[in-house]
């Protein structure tokens, strides 16, 4: 079994920036790719981005590209999301997540494990 605790959510201000870490316990995920959703009030929980198992490939919604960098520690068992120029539309709760397979996915079903997720407010 895999624990995920995500952290670092806030408030910001409009064009201000926040870093979300996601620590893993239970195993390592070094050999999973690791990703980040988010649900906003009223809305389903939508992909955010992803990471494959080296760090070597990510992928990331549109609506973020650009603003958001995603990145792994594999000695330290973490994830992290570097979110800048965020903006209220971001304002959600970020969810970690990992899936067993080597390579990352936008589809939410193929995560298996998931953290309790960390509240990100954007105010304009």
């Amino acid at each position: 079994q895999v624990q995920l605790v995500e952290s670092g959510g806030g408030l910001v201000q409009a064009g201000g920036s926040l870093r979300l870490s996601c620590a893993a316990s239970g195993r390592t995920v070094s050999n999973y790719a690791m990703g980040w959703f988010r649900q906003a009030p009223g809305k389903e929980r939508e992909f955010v981005a992803t990471i494959n198992w080296s760090g070597r490939s990510t992928d990331y919604a549109d609506s973020v590209k650009g603003r958001f960098t995603i990145s792994r520690d594999n000695a330290k068992n973490t994830v992290s999301l570097q979110m800048n120029s965020l903006k209220p539309e971001d304002t959600a709760v970020y969810y970690c997540a990992a899936n067993s397979k080597l390579y990352g996915t936008t589809v939410e079903g193929n995560y298996a494990y998931w953290g309790q997720g960390t509240q990100v407010t954007v105010s304009s």
